[in-house]
């Protein structure tokens, strides 16, 4: 089993046993499982998937930075919420703001924040949706 600890700037998130969690770094989708190599890793915005009695658990998790290390997963993420935590409605709509941020193309849009509400609205709805 992996230890894991997921913790946000309001404080621990979740803390519990798991046979393996799927996440996306800057370098490439992996799977830990039990007696993995250690490794820290960045990572993007992506589907955070835990495992349990052989079935995933989804998470939509907004970056951040993994260290694994003896079977502890430490995952350090500004905002995580689990599948049945997301408000699809306010997913939706935070979409649209972002792309209509995107389309207007004036001097004014701050386009890195637009695109990166997007990626996070865009992951948010497909954990959803799942």
């Amino acid at each position: 089993m992996i230890h894991i600890k997921i913790i946000t700037p309001q404080g621990l998130y979740k803390e519990s046993d798991v046979e393996a969690v799927h996440v996306r770094s800057v370098e490439g989708e992996m799977t830990l499982l039990p007696h993995h190599t250690p490794l820290v890793a960045m990572l993007e915005t992506c589907k955070l998937q835990l495992m349990n009695d052989g079935v995933y658990k989804d998470y939509a998790l907004a970056g951040g930075m993994l260290h694994f290390q003896n079977d502890q997963a430490n995952i350090l993420t500004d905002a995580i919420e689990g599948q049945t935590e997301i408000d699809i409605e306010r997913a939706q709509r935070s979409k649209e703001r972002a792309e209509r941020r995107l389309a207007k193309k004036d001097s004014k849009t701050n386009i890195k924040r637009a695109e990166i509400a997007l990626t996070k609205a865009i992951n948010r709805i497909n954990v959803y949706g799942k």
